[in-house]
């Protein structure tokens, strides 16, 4: 039975594991040949991997906006890294309030909510963890000219010296507390996030001349409108790192900062079992968005196709078989699981189903496609076979992923697509909210 149907005094726990960052690039989702996510793995052993799981926005603050709070980004005008969200959803409850007014203490460390726009109301105690990645000498290092923190490189450091390991000690201290009511244990990660700076020894795990490039199209943007072609900015990122020969070496890094995340998660994991609370907590591992990393002549995430918008979702726990689920979802759906799973009355005014009936049956029937947001107007509808791109301007893009799971073919302006846009483009807003007003001084990646 799964924890949902426990009675009220036996609440289960939760441990709330976010990835920053983090594509589809780990051993259960096989989005690149040479990923070594053995700790993830093991979790996605113990629990329900959900294959199509997809973000509400391809950028940090929507995306964990959205979720925390259970209100798209066309409802609530948050839709850029750039715009604080508590002040046009004041009487928006996150997840841990609602928690907390049903008797779970509530605890968060590391990145949950976006750098600068944290809730102090969502929590009744928050971790201080000082420090930054030690970075090298010189910067950048990847030999970009004025790459910023676009940028990545071998530290001699040990893995110690990292902030994600000092949160994972802090988390793994207050699992091992005596806990006098349930909790909800917010464990964020900012790696793989840029820049992609970690010891050395994962550098040293994927040699760089047997690295391998993601495979891609030429021409790729050519049957792309403009407003995807603007998005993309071939004439940005992608024609640095074309320029310096640092593709190979960019992958590299991205590999080396998943390997040091998942080496990370292992501790996490590590001390939850060796904690009293290990056969009552549900564990929800998740992925703010994907990640490009040159795919459409691409880098970073801030687009509407699918290596942006898939991100990894694991759950396990008590009376969770482990499972596959191919069905498409996305991130709204993780307010009212959470909610059914704690035995919590559902609130009004939430996006998104709970995926309880998914977790009891991969395979169950499951009507609803994923919908990503990016900036105002622009929206992806993802199902099992399609993903359907309507721009602002009216410009689209259409993918058949039974056949084309690259992407590398738009067939919008093709006749027989008429049908099956029209069907997908049901699950458009009829109205999206204003932009929320912007703070340009936290604006950040």
């Amino acid at each position: 039975m799964l924890v949902g149907a426990a009675p009220a005094a036996d609440k289960p726990n939760v441990l709330f594991i976010a990835v920053d960052d983090l594509n589809d690039w780990i051993g259960p989702l096989q989005g690149h040949p040479q990923v070594r996510t053995p700790h993830i793995d093991r979790l996605a052993a113990r629990g329900v991997v959900f294959t199509r799981a997809y973000c509400a926005a391809p950028a940090c603050n929507p995306s964990r906006t959205a979720l925390m709070t259970g209100v798209r980004p066309w409802t609530s005008g948050v839709y850029h890294n750039d715009q604080p969200w508590r002040p046009v959803m004041k009487d928006a409850v996150t997840i841990p309030q609602h928690l907390r007014a049903q008797g779970y203490s509530v605890i968060a460390g590391g990145k949950i909510l976006h750098g600068g726009f944290d809730d102090a109301a969502s929590w009744d105690e928050r971790a201080k963890l000082p420090g930054k990645d030690p970075h090298p000498a010189q910067m950048p290092a990847n030999g970009i000219p004025k790459a910023g923190h676009f940028d990545w490189a071998p530290v001699d450091a040990a893995d110690e010296d990292m902030p994600d390991y000092r949160m994972v000690t802090w988390a793994s201290e207050v699992l091992q507390r005596k806990h006098d009511k349930p909790f909800f244990l917010a464990a964020g990660f900012v790696k793989p996030h840029l820049p992609w700076y970690v010891p050395r020894k994962y550098f040293e795990m994927f040699p760089l001349d047997r690295v391998t490039l993601p495979e891609v199209k030429e021409g790729d943007l050519d049957d792309v409108p403009p407003a995807g072609r603007r998005i993309a900015k071939p004439e940005g990122d992608h024609a640095g790192v074309l320029k310096a020969d640092a593709w190979r070496t960019g992958v590299q890094g991205y590999l080396a900062s998943i390997a040091f995340l998942d080496a990370q998660v292992g501790r996490l994991l590590d001390a939850l079992d060796r904690s009293a609370c290990a056969k009552n907590t549900v564990i929800v591992f998740w992925g703010d968005h994907g990640w490009h990393l040159g795919e459409k002549s691409h880098w970073r995430k801030f687009a509407l196709w699918e290596r942006a918008t898939r991100a990894p979702l694991l759950i396990a726990g008590p009376g969770i078989a482990p499972g596959v689920c191919g069905r498409t979802v996305d991130f709204m759906d993780l307010y009212p699981t959470i909610t059914a799973l704690c035995g919590a009355p559902a609130r009004e005014g939430i996006a998104g189903d709970s995926l309880v009936p998914l977790l009891k049956d991969p395979t169950a029937s499951w009507d609803r496609p994923a919908i990503t947001t990016h900036g105002r107007g622009n929206h992806a509808v993802r199902t099992e076979k399609w993903r359907y791109i309507r721009y602002a301007d009216g410009s689209e893009e259409l993918y058949d992923h039974s056949s084309d799971p690259r992407e590398w073919t738009n067939l919008a302006a093709t006749p027989e697509a008429e049908k099956v846009k029209k069907d997908l483009a049901r699950w458009f807003p009829s109205k999206d909210a204003p932009d929320a007003p912007s703070d340009k001084a936290k604006k950040n990646d």
